[in-house]
């Protein structure tokens, strides 16, 4: 079933329009406050709005005026179900039972409901339990068959808010594989935090910032082409946003010293860039090498932090391709074999070891650098 959603409400800042395409999995993304669990209450008629609409498939959820007077469903005439990253079982009921509640809760027939629970247990991979009670099962047991129950009265909408929180790193890999195949052609939206269960679930992105839409397109267009700040970090890519003054040239809003101008971005553009434009500058931060000398000493040379071309690894001031950042260390973050170096809101992937023959500390002034093909330009 599509889905067409609008809705405000005025005390949570909330205004969101939202269409989703029959069959279409959209994962919703934003930072804490965004608006994220207000759109799944609202959906799921645990919180009515001060205005708005809402259909799905040919079934109006609500339609309210101002004042939220109008249409209003109540959640079980809703074809709506709403899974917690917790599983909520209860906990008096077998594995069965808990599955054959939602149909047997729909007026099915105790014969039936058992039926379908049946073939859902099995269908997420857990007929083994059927008899056994929550407190006998795992985390990761226990919302496999959270999503069978939440399946097996056949929704036209799910709902899934972070699915995977509340599993450990060994079962979440399962689950959001059994989570992929049991959505596929199904209607729903996912609130997570995680890029792989964007990447992993999702046809669709959606990010929500100070309770509105600020971003909404495919899931590798979104987090390969951040927008905001949030979604750049989830995608782990450093965004620069400016005013694109030449061609391959975006000048960056990036607050420098008095008497000091912004710096000119040196960029490969994605589709019509004039001047004039507002752009975003995508680049990894595995592509950025950190200098602690002025690039303009002739005896200097940005050290990268990862295998590439010679001649790009050690790029001089010269190099009318390459961009070189005045920063100011802010933090250094180990990750696996190399540690993030940010800076602000720009950061770069370094090796331990030129991390200590460059000393860097939070705090020292470095330069951050980037050859022109790797940093993406493209229009906001």
């Amino acid at each position: 079933m599509s889905l067409e959603f609008s809705a405000q409400v005025g005390v949570r800042g909330f205004d969101v329009s939202l269409p989703v395409a029959a069959g279409e999995t959209v994962a919703v993304l934003g930072p804490n406050g965004a608006g994220k669990s207000t759109l799944l209450t609202v959906l799921a008629g645990l919180l009515r709005p001060d205005s708005g609409r809402a259909v799905l498939g040919d079934r109006v959820l609500f339609d309210l005026g101002t004042g939220g007077r109008g249409r209003w469903l109540p959640p079980h005439e809703r074809g709506v179900s709403m899974l917690a990253q917790d599983a909520l079982l209860f906990p008096h009921l077998s594995a069965l039972e808990n599955v054959a509640f939602g149909p047997r809760s729909r007026g099915v027939p105790r014969a039936e409901a058992r039926r379908r629970a049946t073939a859902w247990l099995e269908r997420v991979g857990v007929s083994e339990l059927a008899a056994r009670r929550p407190a006998e099962i795992s985390g990761g047991q226990a919302q496999r068959v959270a999503v069978a129950r939440a399946l097996a009265s056949e929704p036209e909408l799910l709902l899934l808010d972070e699915p995977l929180a509340a599993l450990d790193v060994s079962a979440a890999p399962a689950v959001r594989r059994m989570l992929r195949d049991v959505l596929a052609d199904r209607t729903a939206l996912v609130v997570t935090h995680d890029i792989l269960d964007a990447f992993t679930l999702a046809d669709r992105v959606v990010v929500l910032e100070a309770g509105c839409v600020v971003d909404l397109g495919p899931t590798r267009d979104v987090l390969d082409r951040p927008r905001t700040r949030f979604a750049a970090g989830l995608a782990a890519v450093n965004l620069l946003i400016g005013t694109v003054t030449a061609a391959g040239v975006v000048r960056a809003d990036i607050r420098m010293p008095p008497g000091e101008a912004a710096p000119d971005i040196r960029a490969r553009f994605l589709g019509d860039l004039a001047a004039g434009d507002r752009a975003g500058v995508c680049i990894r931060p595995s592509a950025v090498s950190v200098s602690v000398a002025h690039p303009t000493d002739a005896d200097a040379a940005p050290i990268h932090s990862g295998p590439r071309d010679p001649a790009l690894t050690h790029p001089r001031a010269a190099d009318p391709e390459q961009t070189m950042l005045p920063v100011t260390v802010t933090d250094l973050e180990p990750r696996g074999d190399l540690v993030r170096v940010r800076a602000g809101d720009v950061a770069a992937d370094v090796a331990p070891g030129r991390v200590a023959d460059l000393d860097l500390a939070p705090g020292v002034h470095a330069w951050f650098g980037f050859a022109a093909a790797d940093a993406i330009a493209y229009r906001l």
